[in-house]
């Protein structure tokens, strides 16, 4: 492996760990090398800022003059509530600049570029630019298209129900695997439930286990928000966020109830009679968010999958059968031929524990 290849993914490691705590920023890694050696590094801070440019340019100090800087993303060049990157880069003395891709922000694609070069610092592009493009792309879905990527993750028997006909559902996978579920929470901007689910199991939606991490928005989608107030998402909402997505016919007193409780009330548009799956994700988008981490119930799932709005599949299928008589993990989506169900490609088989973890990625047009 090159010296540009081995660096490059070092600085992709390390934005990796902003996943789920910098929203609405990308996951940005910086490593800084002189001679051959690091002598800075940094990922987005928590909330968005600091960069990791100037994280890792402060770690650097004075050895950053002359070095190569590893970005895993095109560097800002316009002023925000903190100075351009590129600006910082420039009056670091940072001799070369190494980043995969541009970044798809209108405000700053080919401009950071423009401004190294023409203030002399050496650009070279396209370093692992498929995994810097993977790590990023909640973050371009959001700036292109106004969505967040979104994973849908299903807990299964190995006959793919999620419950018995009775309801009981805990616990059908291991601890090691709910262990992982809780790390997949962390590195996502939200999970999100339909009514269904929040009622069934009265999740707490968040992150444990994990350390101290920026915990994830709780969203609950729910065209007539029907959560009952007695459940540990309201009695929470003022501790760690809460969004209800509800349909604009949802009542009055109930939107002012949930209101007093501290969770955000975000209206969105109704599409036979369910809220329409595409105008949900806008809803999301238009709030920041750029990676959702959805875990059902069965009706959201089949909704989010019809309309063709799932990015990334992640299974836990446990070695236990409930038969025909428990409640399958998706919904009804009318698939009459196969020709129509939505195909994804796999990515990864892991053993978990004593289950088996599976992802899928949607097919790249």
């Amino acid at each position: 492996m090159s010296d540009d290849l081995r660096h490059m993914a070092h600085a992709l490691r390390l934005g990796r760990r902003g996943m789920g705590q910098c929203w609405p920023n990308p996951a940005v890694g910086c490593v800084i090398v002189k001679e051959g050696r690091v002598v800075g590094r940094g990922w987005t801070a928590p909330g968005g800022r600091p960069h990791a440019e100037p994280q890792a340019l402060a770690m650097a100090g004075e050895a950053a003059r002359g070095a190569t800087a590893y970005v895993t993303l095109e560097p800002c060049a316009h002023t925000g509530k903190t100075p351009p990157c590129t600006e910082a880069l420039r009056k670091a003395g940072i001799a070369r600049v190494v980043a995969p891709l541009a970044d798809s922000d209108p405000r700053v694609s080919g401009k950071g570029f423009a401004y190294l070069r023409s203030h002399g610092i050496e650009v070279t592009t396209g370093i692992l630019a498929a995994e810097a493009a993977r790590d990023h792309a909640g973050f371009f879905l959001k700036v292109e298209r106004g969505r967040p990527w979104v994973t849908l993750k299903l807990a299964n028997s190995f006959d793919g129900r999620i419950a018995t006909a009775t309801g009981e559902s805990q616990w059908i996978t291991g601890p090691e695997a709910r262990r992982a579920v809780h790390g997949l929470r962390a590195a996502h901007d939200a999970v999100m439930v339909g009514a269904g689910t929040a009622r069934a199991d009265d999740p707490a939606l968040t992150v444990r286990g994990w350390g101290q991490v920026r915990q994830p928005v709780r969203v609950v989608a729910s065209r007539l928000i029907d959560v009952p107030l007695m459940s540990r998402l309201a009695s929470t909402a003022r501790d760690e966020p809460v969004w209800m997505i509800h349909g604009r016919e949802a009542a009055a007193m109930t939107r002012k109830a949930w209101a007093s409780c501290g969770a955000r009330l975000l209206p969105c548009d109704v599409s036979g009679g369910r809220l329409d799956p595409e105008a949900l994700l806008s809803v999301l988008g238009g709030q920041g968010l750029t990676r959702v981490f959805c875990e059902g119930g069965g009706q959201l799932a089949a909704s989010l999958l019809a309309a063709d709005m799932v990015d990334e599949l992640v299974g836990f299928t446990a070695g236990l059968a409930l038969g025909a008589e428990g409640r399958p993990g998706v919904g009804a989506m009318g698939v009459d031929r196969l020709s129509e169900a939505p195909r994804f490609v796999l990515e990864e088989t892991t053993r978990v524990g004593e289950d088996v973890m599976h992802r899928w990625i949607r097919p790249r047009v």
